[in-house]
């Protein structure tokens, strides 16, 4: 825990950004009738019967010091999605940078391991040496950002039925799109000091 929340407290630095990386999945539910738009005394109705079309696995990565994100749509969440996005992270968005500061959570296909399963052993670890990973604690994903985000996601976005991975996909750009523009950010204020008083109890005893 005190490891994000260092992470969290370091300064802007360009060649080392900090990003916080979460995942979610959704379902996609079609229509078996259309449904009837609002009229004046008259709200949104639907079917109540649906149609069941997969599920489709939604990476999202934010920086919470430049107000960025990005929100990947894929079909599966194993090991070599999570090492195409990492790649599309630092070798598309990042770039320029020495080592992004990556926060997540401790899945089993969120290691270095997943890029050597994705591609040849140099560029995987060409990839490797350019993350420098923090994993948030067991039953800590809470200290995530990037959880924050997919939580306004889901509630400004994926609270209603979508029926394909290409509507996921264009509704998903619509609302990430504005975001960045207004380069919205999370106002954290839970530190290292906070913690220690705040969850004292979870800290082993010392006897002197």
């Amino acid at each position: 825990m005190e490891d994000v929340l260092r992470v969290y407290q370091l300064p802007y630095d360009p060649d080392y950004p900090q990003v916080c990386l979460d995942e979610t999945s959704k379902q996609l539910i079609g229509e078996v009738a259309a449904p009837l738009p609002c009229r004046p005394g008259q709200p949104y109705r639907y079917e109540a019967h649906y149609l069941r079309r997969g599920v489709c696995q939604l990476f999202l990565w934010y920086e919470p010091l430049a107000g960025r994100r990005r929100v990947a749509v894929r079909d599966h969440k194993g090991a070599v999605d999570w090492a195409e996005v990492i790649a599309d992270l630092l070798e598309v968005h990042y770039p320029k940078a020495k080592k992004v500061r990556l926060v997540m959570d401790n899945l089993n296909t969120h290691a270095g391991g997943s890029l050597y399963q994705a591609f040849a052993p140099a560029r995987a670890r060409a990839l490797y040496e350019r993350l420098e990973i923090h994993y948030t604690p067991k039953q800590g994903s809470w200290l995530n950002m990037a959880e924050i985000e997919l939580s306004v996601l889901t509630g400004q976005c994926l609270d209603r039925r979508i029926g394909t991975k290409e509507q996921l996909v264009r509704e998903v750009a619509a609302w990430e799109r504005p975001r960045n523009e207004a380069a919205a950010q999370i106002d954290w204020r839970f530190t290292t000091d906070k913690a220690r008083i705040r969850l004292k109890k979870l800290y082993p005893t010392i006897i002197t």
